[in-house]
């Protein structure tokens, strides 16, 4: 028997010793991973700014590139978009920057971020520096973003894809497929316009389902299309029979439109970039790309005494404690460390979230009451600041939007399945529930809720949407029936929610950030340059995302299907929580 002891514990601890070295080992090799490709970017005297958006990619904040990708040969990377503009206006003041060259092909991001971006570039031009674009598959976003150039020029050669054709998305419903399988979704909802959940339920939109999408999609593309047609010299009317009567097919097309200033092969573009650097040839050219101009110029200001700080609420709010989307517990911790900072005079609260939990969004905002009531707190807003989004955000000092904001959603919902008609029909499985109480499984799935329960349902749903409208109220300084008569649900473009008062100012992170500064400046200016911007929460590093992947986080099922939208529109919905409330936004937008 002792020898038996000491041969598994002599086990245990091998075992114990390898998983040690093991993990160790792994450690160092991610950690020399991380370090791999990080070589220190270095500024020529002379050079050309080259923005590449099929190797960058626009986010909220810049994050390192994954270390396996870069083994991998891959040179994307995601850059923040107020690093983005911060590389920009520090280029413009340049002595070393000539003018910038972009290729707007593959841009993607969200369409704030684009729409941010765009307005650097037009920022840039005021300084009397070019800004010159070349194209080979032109795309809403990426002609959207090559329109703000001096000179926009295309490949002479046909077969690329054109896909000019403006802006659509997809409504998905479920309905009758769950039919089929038997399951029931049992939605309890306060707005008329809240669709969330109501794929589950029909197999069309309802009719103020689809006004509010067609006019929320007609408003982002009047606000591209009369931006796009500004910049170029030509009516609206023009551009937009253009893209509706398909007349944008091979290049010549859109030099005949008015949309591109030249045709040019690869060696006439060549030739063309060192007419603009002034030298005979473009092996004489010296570029540095945006990535690397921001690491040079885009650093801590240390030298000044007082920061502004930019919190950053990216993703779906969530219960809970993690690393990823906006987890209420840890948002609290940080705008909490915010609040009690001293060196920090002013705070940006930027918003990119379709909402989430009702518990998590007034956790946080409770946390962001506390911090106005000590600092100045400006909201930014990025992509979405919907729902959820707009509950945490609606009691900030100022509110400044993009257009292409989508916000509002001021509506709530609850979504119980019930899967007794999948078990009875489908599965054959038949289920008894033992109740100490009379509604104890009322939240199971394994039967259909009763008049009675609906009715209870309802009741927290209404009390919730009371309490959502109040806040709104109350942060906006608006009547209530105001309020109730502009929310219901309804999905607004930041362009319509500034007009609504729903928003103070279009305006980007850096109108925000400028903004913040001057409320905490003695002086009201605004002047950056004094102060030192800091950014919560910390982006992960190469090395903590490896780790958070090893974690565990599962493959899209959907991924590259019609599908995925409904599963990134719900990934974060549990039905195990049968019966918690949601302020989200139905869907997520994508564009190219």
């Amino acid at each position: 028997m002792k020898d038996f002891l000491k041969m598994t514990a002599a086990a245990i601890v091998g075992f114990l010793v390898v998983n040690v070295i093991s993990f160790l080992f792994a450690f160092t090799l991610f950690g020399s991973l991380a370090a791999l490709g990080q070589k220190q970017p270095v500024m020529p005297r002379s050079a050309v700014l080259k923005i590449d958006l099929s190797t960058i990619r626009l986010g909220e904040q810049t994050t390192e590139t994954a270390p396996l990708d870069a083994i991998q040969g891959s040179t994307s990377s995601v850059i923040g978009i107020l690093d983005a503009i911060r590389a920009i206006e520090a280029a413009a003041a340049d002595p070393a920057v000539q003018y910038i060259y972009m290729k707007p092909d593959m841009a993607s991001g969200g369409m704030a971020e684009i729409e941010e971006l765009r307005k650097a570039l037009l920022g840039f031009r005021t300084s009397g520096k070019a800004v010159i674009s070349y194209m080979e598959n032109p795309t809403n976003a990426g002609y959207y973003l090559a329109s703000a150039s001096d000179k926009v020029y295309m490949t002479p050669h046909a077969g690329g894809i054109n896909m000019l054709t403006g802006l659509s998305t997809q409504m998905i419903f479920l309905k009758d497929i769950l039919d089929k399988l038997g399951v029931n979704v049992q939605l309890i909802r306060h707005g008329k316009y809240k669709s969330a959940g109501e794929m589950f339920i029909r197999n069309s939109p309802s009719e103020e389902n689809m006004l509010q999408n067609q006019e929320l999609v007609a408003s982002l593309w009047d606000s591209w299309s009369t931006e796009i047609a500004e910049s170029r010299g030509i009516s609206t009317e023009q551009f937009n029979d253009a893209v509706d009567n398909l007349k944008l097919n091979f290049p010549e097309d859109y030099v005949q439109c008015g949309l591109v200033d030249e045709l040019l092969t690869a060696e006439q573009l060549k030739e063309k970039i060192a007419s603009y650097s002034n030298v005979e040839s473009i092996d004489d050219v010296s570029q540095i790309s945006l990535s690397d101009y921001a690491a040079l110029k885009v650093v801590p200001n240390y030298k000044a005494h007082k920061s502004v700080a930019v919190i950053y609420a990216e993703g779906d709010i969530v219960d809970g404690d993690a690393n990823t989307q906006v987890a209420a517990d840890r948002f609290v911790r940080i705008i909490s460390e915010v609040r009690k900072d001293e060196n920090i005079k002013s705070v940006v609260f930027r918003v990119n979230s379709p909402g989430g939990s009702v518990l998590a969004a007034e956790k946080i905002k409770d946390e962001i009451a506390l911090l106005a009531e000590e600092k100045p707190v400006i909201a930014s807003f990025g992509d979405y600041a919907a729902s959820g989004g707009y509950w945490i955000s609606a009691g900030c000092d100022r509110i400044f939007t993009n257009k292409s904001t989508l916000t509002g959603s001021i509506g709530v919902f609850s979504m119980i399945p019930d899967f007794s008609g999948t078990l009875d029909k489908i599965a054959k499985v038949n289920i008894t529930s033992v109740n100490s109480n009379p509604h104890s499984d009322m939240y199971s799935g394994l039967r259909p809720l009763t008049d009675k329960e609906v009715e209870y349902m309802q009741a927290s749903v209404e009390n919730i949407y009371d309490r959502f409208t109040g806040i709104v109220s109350g942060g906006r300084s608006l009547d209530k029936e105001y309020v109730d008569s502009v929310a219901q649900g309804r999905v607004w473009s930041g362009k319509d929610a500034e007009r609504l008062k729903l928003a103070d100012a279009e305006g980007t992170i850096m109108d925000a950030l400028k903004y913040a500064a001057g409320l905490a400046d003695e002086s009201g200016s605004g002047d950056l340059s004094q102060w030192q911007i800091v950014e919560y929460p910390k982006p992960l590093t190469a090395l903590e995302t490896i780790l958070e992947a090893l974690g565990g986080t599962s493959a899209s099922v959907f991924k590259d299907t019609p599908l995925s939208k409904v599963e990134e529109a719900f990934r974060n919905v549990d039905l195990s929580k049968s019966g918690a409330v949601y302020a989200r936004m139905p869907y997520e937008l994508t564009i190219r």
